[in-house]
């Protein structure tokens, strides 16, 4: 199958792409002033290493960034950019994004994906975030490890796990129906954070990621494909990607350089609303937190 070209794209695509490529140059401009490593991740890894660029049909921008450089981040980012148009995003004791991640959201736009359009949160053009952690040594720490994150899961995203059977999708509600409110399961997930990334990416010889789903949470990468970024073309520019970026993308996607099957190949996240040129805030109750009819 030949790929498709740019002038083959939906316009809205590509301008979507456009767009969160101005995100990634103000979220890289802030990451080098900083010293803060940071490197693609997921469909902008691959785009990178297969097409120079975004996959045709990919619609975000995700990156990795070690525990420590996505903690000094949000701390950073909020001190000197809270006053401009791109705003950080997490989950709070008084804000819920039903999301594991942080992100950098342009607030002059919207992108209201569906599962978030019952929440007032921030809902701009987003570039995510997710952060690595090592890994212990001990096969029984990794297993208590992977608990803690599953907890964290659970709580952070007031969801049961769906994808690990019935058991631990009835084990995952009863654990929120014991603790009934966001701020106390916003504080029990935080705990969990701390127990699951306790081990410190520098002097671990594995590392993983353990905001995200399942199937990523177990893999175990070896710490030298995370110890440093490479820099490769990207839409023109140059832009980071693991130095071992070849192990890190066949452990997590097998035959990355394949293409998927066409019906694969649209856009991940499905949006309610799109609008590059007007800020979410006006689609408060028209597009998001829409008032149900009793």
């Amino acid at each position: 199958m030949e790929e498709k070209t740019r002038a083959e794209q939906e316009p809205e695509l590509i301008a979507l792409q456009r767009k969160s490529l101005e995100i990634l140059r103000v979220f890289k401009k802030f990451c080098d002033e900083h010293h803060l490593l940071f490197y693609f991740c997921g469909g902008c890894c691959i785009g990178t290493v297969r097409h120079g660029g975004f996959i045709p049909w990919d619609d975000d921008v995700d990156v990795f960034m070690p525990r420590e450089d996505y903690e000094t981040l949000g701390k950073l980012w909020q001190q000197e950019m809270g006053h401009t148009q791109y705003r950080y995003c997490r989950n709070s004791e008084t804000e819920f994004h039903r999301s594991l991640l942080s992100a950098i959201s342009d607030e002059e736009t919207t992108f209201i994906k569906e599962r978030q359009a019952d929440l007032d949160i921030s809902h701009g053009v987003r570039l995510e975030i997710l952060p690595l952690d090592g890994c212990p040594a001990s096969r029984l720490r990794r297993k208590i490890q992977i608990l803690w994150g599953l907890v964290y899961q659970i709580y952070m995203n007031q969801e049961p796990p769906t994808s690990k059977g019935k058991a631990l999708e009835t084990l995952g509600r009863v654990m929120l129906a014991l603790v009934p409110t966001w701020k106390r399961r916003y504080r029990l997930a935080k705990t969990a954070e701390r127990h699951m990334s306790r081990y410190p990416f520098a002097s671990c010889k594995k590392t993983t990621e353990l905001c995200a789903r399942y199937q990523y949470m177990v893999n175990e990468y070896p710490h030298s494909a995370f110890e440093k970024a490479i820099y490769r073309p990207f839409e023109g520019e140059e832009m980071p990607i693991p130095a071992g970026y070849d192990t890190y993308l066949r452990m997590a996607f097998g035959d990355y350089m394949k293409l998927p099957p066409p019906s694969q190949q649209v856009p991940k996240h499905e949006a309610v609303l799109i609008d590059l040129h007007t800020s979410y805030r006006r689609y408060k109750g028209v597009a998001y937190c829409v008032e149900k009819d009793s």
